[in-house]
């Protein structure tokens, strides 16, 4: 392995990249992958596109307001200004982003970029003890923090609030700012994923990513064009939604519409009344749509991608059957960046086909292996194996040797590889709960629930759900005296939803006497599973 000389000054990324034998194998096989040594992202997705299309098109927008892509390369070039001139950001600090989808989000984190530095978006809903650790793990030198947000951030941590403080400074500096000319292999995002354990992980992405990922699932899948409009609900803190809602439709030249939040309901609307043609959102709301008998609002949508938990075959032969158009399913992951397995064409080849998750995106290789690392046969459950352009990096991490193996990326998911080259999902195949899109860490809510006083032990696990595929359930034992019922049960409930993130709360509450272990004491969750 052999990286390229780095523009960082500050070589916290590269520092803690791990070791080269614990690298998967990357793999370039189209040509539109072979990028140059030096690279920057943000002056590819942005200024570049400005130079081939113009900045007179639309770019970013919200259901007030539309920046076209020069007002955004204008925006995004002053914040670099501050960051650099103000903040005293150099190449390879570390900016931690907080905020709901919005333009300036969006041009926060292009201007994070294009002053060389590392984003780290965030989830707008994380409290405070969430936030600690990812500011104790990716070492910030600065946030850029929306102004409603701004509560649950370390008070040690710099901040500057967008958007009058940002939009005040930003006016001290001009338009045009020369972008660091990174290396295609510097780390551009450290984006962060709870593993079982409940400790977050940050999986380490370059410059090169970002375009790859455009290059490959949005390019061959998606196939957008300068004229369409992209919206949907994944947070850009998700790398679901950076990819879908900032890096597509910025690669394409077209336009995305963010919205900070919509109910499914709403969001039919807003696709109907805006002429959405590309959406991204979970399956849950997809489900929430037809059942609504608002799925006709989306018929003028020309790519609906869903991604995040499993498609129900039932909800992408309902979808089909309102609009005249498939639903395309993805699986993709933190750590691999985006989507690596999917399916859109009506082509007899590579058509989507409910209960069917699709085929290698191009550019990715997908295999079903065992335990050993051996091929399975087709027709037969194992471990889901990738390999592309992208791959998984944890910042100085020892789970790297459990997520890559032999080369490969296990993804931690049951397939089934079809002999027509079809991948069909089986089941997680560990004890993350995915929950309307949300991968929430089971052993991250019981230790939320032992903080309340009337919990003497407690284990929480996924069950299915019809309406979100799978909720979080909490079998709790109470200390002595403690009384269960319905009032002890919303205490916890709110409780978890004050301490945590509100969709990691426990949807269902069960009381027992005693927690079932085997005889070393180990916790039996699939007991509790079957209950």
């Amino acid at each position: 392995m052999r990286l390229t000389p780095s523009a960082h000054t500050d070589s916290f990324c590269r520092d803690r990249l791990p070791p080269g034998d614990q690298w998967p194998r990357l793999v370039f096989d189209l040509p539109e992958l072979r990028y140059p040594d030096r690279l920057n992202a943000a002056t590819a997705l942005l200024d570049d596109t400005v130079a081939r299309l113009g900045p007179d098109r639309p770019c970013l927008r919200s259901p007030h307001e539309t920046w076209t892509y020069g007002e955004v390369l204008a925006r995004a070039n002053r914040i670099a200004h501050v960051l650099t001139a103000e903040l005293g950001v150099v190449p390879g600090n570390r900016v931690l982003l907080r905020g709901t989808n919005t333009p300036w989000l969006a041009a926060c984190w292009l201007g994070v970029l294009k002053a060389g530095a590392v984003a780290v978006t965030t989830m707008p809903m994380l409290r405070r003890h969430e936030l600690d650790k990812i500011v104790d793990k990716a070492r910030p030198s600065v946030a850029l923090c929306d102004e409603h947000l701004l509560d649950e951030l370390p008070p040690s941590l710099p901040v500057v609030s967008y958007g009058a403080e940002l939009a005040e400074r930003c006016e001290r500096h001009p338009a045009a700012f020369t972008d660091v000319p990174t290396a295609a292999d510097d780390v551009a995002l450290l984006a962060f994923t709870s593993g079982t354990t409940g400790t977050p992980k940050a999986t380490m992405h370059f410059h090169r990513d970002l375009l790859a990922i455009a290059d490959t699932f949005s390019r061959h899948v998606l196939r957008p064009a300068s004229g369409d409009l992209f919206c949907g609900t994944p947070p850009l803190a998700f790398t679901f939604g950076l990819g879908g809602l900032l890096v597509f439709p910025l690669r394409a030249g077209a336009s995305v519409l963010l919205l900070e939040r919509a109910t499914p309901k709403e969001l039919a609307s807003i696709v109907a009344e805006r002429s959405v043609t590309v959406l991204f959102t979970a399956p849950t709301a997809y489900r929430a749509i037809l059942g609504a008998g608002e799925g006709p609002l989306l018929a003028g949508v020309r790519r609906a991608v869903s991604a995040g938990e499993a498609l129900p075959a039932t909800v992408a032969e309902q979808y089909r059957e309102v609009t005249g158009r498939p639903l395309i399913d993805g699986i993709g992951s933190t750590e691999m960046l985006h989507v690596f397995i999917s399916a859109a064409d009506e082509a007899a080849d590579r058509a989507a086909r409910p209960g069917r998750t699709g085929k290698a995106v191009p550019g990715f290789r997908a295999a079903v292996l065992d335990a050993d690392g051996r091929p399975v046969p087709d027709g037969t459950p194992g471990l889901l194996a990738v390999q592309g352009p992208t791959g998984c990096r944890y910042l100085e991490d020892p789970r790297q040797t459990d997520y890559v193996r032999d080369g490969w990326n296990f993804t931690g998911d049951t397939y089934v590889r079809e002999p027509d080259g079809y991948f069909r999902f089986v089941a997680r195949s560990d004890d993350m709960i995915v929950s309307s899109g949300y991968n929430i860490a089971a052993p991250e809510v019981e230790e939320v629930l032992l903080t309340h006083p009337d919990v003497e032990e407690c284990a929480v696990v996924g069950t299915p759900d019809p309406d979100r595929g799978a909720v979080v359930t909490a079998f709790v034992v109470l200390r002595p005296g403690v009384t269960p019922g319905p009032d002890v049960v919303h205490a916890l409930q709110e409780h978890a939803k004050a301490v945590a993130a509100p969709y990691k709360y426990p949807r269902r509450v069960r009381f027992i006497d005693e927690l079932p272990r085997n005889a070393s004491g180990k916790l039996q969750r699939f007991l509790l599973r079957e209950r």
